[in-house]
């Protein structure tokens, strides 16, 4: 491990503009469980829950699972070593941008700023009606469904159900990131969840190099992953800033920030 671990770090150093692309798996160690497999959301809850058609149908039965999942089990997780090596990157150059298949504000939270997230964010809330946006906290969830105080429209979590778009600055900002980039990171994530998972083959057929971080294969490691370290995304790149940081930066004017 320890050699992978010093050539991912000669890649990234050598790099003019670096994405990370980040899944579930960065943020199980921050006490949120991924949504598919053993032990999975959706091992536990109806995914119909979230399908939009539902939801405006139903808008009380799925808040109740919505609240829950995101706002009552999710509420009290934290930035892990993964978040915040990816943070101090972006301060020191390493890395251009985050895009994010997670809904959890974690990267945010650990002091990143170029995050661009695939399927939106949990920690907004839209109405329907006039699209007035609240923050969570903001609105009283001990009555499902929440409303607007401006309209009285339905108020939905700023993220993706099933059954609606990708929002266009996330897939603007990934189509780019995957024909700039030197080096995609790919953290915490197995390639089955589509549009998303073809960022990372974009950016293989555009010349970049893939460092792929995930507890077991996934399907980018047999076909477009160069450096594969297998274990927690905490624990690797806990090691991996170690090595990037201890190595003074002699070319930071030459790297696009």
């Amino acid at each position: 491990m320890e050699d992978k671990i010093r050539k991912a770090s000669d890649l990234l150093l050598k790099s003019r503009f670096t994405t990370a692309f980040t899944g579930a798996g960065i943020s199980v160690e921050s006490g949120i469980p991924p949504f598919r497999g053993n032990g999975g959301i959706w091992a536990r809850y109806d995914p119909k829950s979230l399908e939009y058609a539902w939801f405006i149908d139903h808008p009380v039965e799925s808040w109740s699972i919505i609240k829950t999942i995101f706002y009552d089990y999710f509420g009290n997780a934290r930035p892990n070593k993964a978040h915040l090596v990816l943070a101090e990157m972006e301060k020191r150059a390493l890395l251009g941008r985050i895009i994010t298949q997670n809904i959890d504000n974690l990267h945010q939270e650990a002091g990143s700023k170029e995050v661009f997230e695939f399927h939106g964010n949990s920690k907004r809330i839209v109405c329907l009606g006039c699209h007035r946006y609240y923050i969570v906290g903001s609105v009283s969830l001990d009555h499902v469904p929440p409303t607007c105080r401006e309209c009285g429209g339905l108020l939905k979590p700023d993220f993706v159900f099933f059954g609606e778009g990708i929002p266009q600055s996330a897939l603007s900002a990934s189509y780019e990131a995957a024909s700039l980039s030197d080096v995609f990171i790919i953290i915490g994530t197995t390639g089955e969840v589509m549009p998303a998972n073809q960022i990372p083959f974009m950016a293989k057929s555009a010349g970049c190099s893939i460092i792929e971080i995930n507890t077991e294969p996934s399907n980018y490691t047999g076909s477009i992953t160069d450096i594969f370290i297998q274990g927690k995304a905490g624990e690797i790149m806990e090691k991996l800033g170690v090595e990037l940081f201890s190595t003074p930066l002699d070319n930071d004017e030459d790297r696009i920030n």
